[in-house]
């Protein structure tokens, strides 16, 4: 969430930031929320002024039944109880005013950070850096959603049954692949200083607002309207909230975090070659990484999370490009986001496995997560989030890449992992 103050004293450079991620009634909400805001401070004046007479007026009164002048504090009795109605009637409506403000803030999405570029759509984003060589396979190269039906892997039939399309099952070897990748990724993580930590799936209203899932992507997320929870879209919103309404100590920063969650999106929509297969589901397996840093360090802290992607995606062999997010493909809460894209042989194309991504104090305006500057003042922290990495474009790029007439080879690193070279 932007900072009110940030509105106030910026207004040109918002409504610029805003107009880069293409939001299209900038102006008039940004508009809106300062007029919500001169009122919000003027009646908290009004209802601040009223308290201060009123307490004062106590205190006369005090001192007149002392002195024996009940008729001078009863004349003073009656002023204080209409300054009490005064203040209540300044409350209340100062409720109302911060909460229209609270909504109106809720709506207006993250400033794109300097660096990112103009545009509108993915076509728009900026290529960084490529890295591998893409592999050269034969006529008779088939796509994962084949390659899962030869080698009995991963059964898409079987979890429509049991639970809908989009939930599969993995059985056989698609199964340990699965557990290997998710204990690969992990040990990685803890090997570069992340804690591990295995947080709940579902998680509540305030978390989700938190982290900034709600209200924008209320209508993507799986809700228990009885207990009204959420499940998790990605571990970031429970690894995040862990801090709501903390204030870090300094000696405690970074904080650096990692976790493995299933991660449940509605993603309705298209259909087609490209979300056919593990191109896209409503349940999968994914670790993420998520630091938390004072603000002079978050970018920094952006290019060693990227480093640590790449390394994942190295280890692997997995062919992969590097994407700076235009202002109009980037998600609402994030100031700067890479994207790491794998190319898929059998498909042609390259698979988004990973965004990781700069939100500067947007989430830590909405968590209250602060640490205490030099002074004693406190102060938002930045908080970042990555992918490292989401498992089923890994498991299709792996699967076509690397089929071979006598199975698919994996990479060396995940045999120990597996306890198997090959998928037969």
């Amino acid at each position: 969430m932007l900072q009110i103050s940030v509105l106030r004293d910026q207004t040109e450079l918002v409504l610029a930031g805003l107009a880069k991620k293409h939001y299209a009634t900038a102006e008039a909400d940004v508009a809106a929320i300062l007029d919500l805001d001169q009122r919000r401070r003027s009646l908290q004046t009004t209802h601040d002024a009223s308290q201060a007479e009123a307490n004062e007026l106590a205190r006369q009164i005090g001192g007149l039944m002392k002195s024996g002048d009940k008729a001078g504090a009863e004349t003073l009795k009656v002023r204080t109880a209409e300054l009490k109605q005064h203040t209540q009637a300044a409350a209340t409506e100062l409720a109302q005013v911060e909460e229209e403000q609270q909504q109106l803030l809720y709506k207006l999405p993250n400033l794109p950070h300097a660096s990112v570029p103009e545009g509108r759509a993915a076509t728009d984003n900026e290529v960084v850096r490529e890295h591998g060589t893409k592999p050269a396979l034969g006529p008779d190269a088939q796509p994962h959603w084949e390659l899962i039906k030869k080698y009995d892997i991963i059964d898409f039939e079987l979890g429509n049954k049991i639970t809908g399309a989009g939930f599969p099952v993995y059985k056989n070897q698609g199964a340990r692949l699965q557990r290997a990748l998710i204990n690969f990724f992990l040990d990685q993580a803890r090997n570069a200083g992340y804690t591990e930590m295995q947080p709940p799936i579902l998680v509540n209203e305030a978390s989700g607002y938190g982290t900034g899932q709600l209200p924008d992507k209320d209508g993507q997320m799986y809700h228990d309207a009885k207990d009204n929870l959420y499940l998790i879209p990605t571990a970031e919103v429970p690894l995040t909230n862990i801090y709501r309404d903390e204030i870090v100590p300094l000696d405690k920063l970074p904080v650096r975090m990692a976790g493995y969650t299933p991660c449940f999106r509605r993603e309705a929509g298209s259909w087609g070659a490209d979300v056919r297969g593990l191109n896209r589901l409503h349940q999968f397996d994914k670790v993420e990484i998520v630091q938390i840093t004072e603000p002079d360090q978050s970018y920094d802290a952006l290019e060693a999370m990227l480093a640590h992607v790449e390394g994942l995606l190295q280890q692997l062999n997995l062919p992969y490009r590097v994407l700076r997010l235009c202002g109009g493909d980037m998600s609402f809460t994030a100031a700067l986001t890479y994207d790491l894209e794998v190319w898929s042989a059998a498909q042609g194309r390259w698979l988004e496995v990973s965004s990781v991504s700069n939100f500067e104090t947007y989430q830590a305006n909405r968590l209250k997560c602060r640490y205490r500057a030099d002074g004693g003042k406190t102060q938002l922290l930045h908080t970042l989030n990555g992918s490292a990495l989401a498992l089923p474009r890994i498991v299709a790029a792996l699967l076509e890449n690397n089929q071979t007439s006598n199975g698919i080879e994996l990479p060396q690193v995940l045999h120990s992992y597996c306890g198997f070279e090959r998928i037969v």
